[in-house]
């Protein structure tokens, strides 16, 4: 680990010490604390506080404003602007028969209620940045997904977003593959 990436760990230490100290000494707090059911509003009720521990371990300090200029044969996963809360927005990066490759960068977002995912493509995704909570129908509870995470669908396993970050939003990576591929 580089000194300035330990330097970066300790202080999300200090930062979640602090609010966890000051959430035991009032109940106020504590009690807000407890009614958190994601993630972001636990990062905004710390933010709140004056406590910034909303960065995961490897995001960056901040995405680029605006995507750079680049040759219609290059991107950067990364930079893309954060759609409007409660939407996502799909790139289709690459695509040969059978399959296709899809960036989905999603804010707030969830599937509406009462509706399930039911595809004919198996789908891989992989979380690149933030967060998610997804629902399978034949499971019980929702998984939570971070950075990093992947996740193998079968076609037909229907399943739904519970939710996803607020901004920058969930930065994925989706791959479709149908069965005669």
């Amino acid at each position: 680990m580089a000194e300035a990436q330990l330097q970066q760990f300790l202080e999300k230490v200090r930062q979640l010490n602090a609010f966890v100290a000051l959430s035991e000494s009032q109940p106020a707090l504590r009690d807000a604390l407890r009614a958190c059911d994601q993630h972001h509003e636990v990062v905004a009720l710390a933010a709140q506080h004056g406590f910034d521990i909303g960065r995961r371990w490897g995001d960056s300090q901040a995405a680029p404003a605006q995507p750079k200029e680049r040759p219609s044969d290059q991107i950067n996963l990364f930079s893309s602007l954060c759609p409007a809360a409660g939407e996502e927005r799909v790139d289709r990066l690459i695509e040969g028969p059978g399959w296709r490759l899809e960036r989905i960068h999603s804010c707030l977002a969830s599937s509406p209620e009462g509706f399930w995912y039911d595809q004919t493509e198996t789908e891989w995704v992989l979380v690149l940045r933030g967060s998610a909570q997804l629902r399978f129908e034949d499971e019980q509870h929702s998984r939570d997904l971070c950075v990093g995470d992947s996740l193998l669908i079968d076609p037909h396993r229907r399943h739904r977003v519970v939710t996803t970050d607020p901004d920058p939003g969930t930065l994925w990576l989706a791959l479709f593959c149908s069965a005669d591929a």
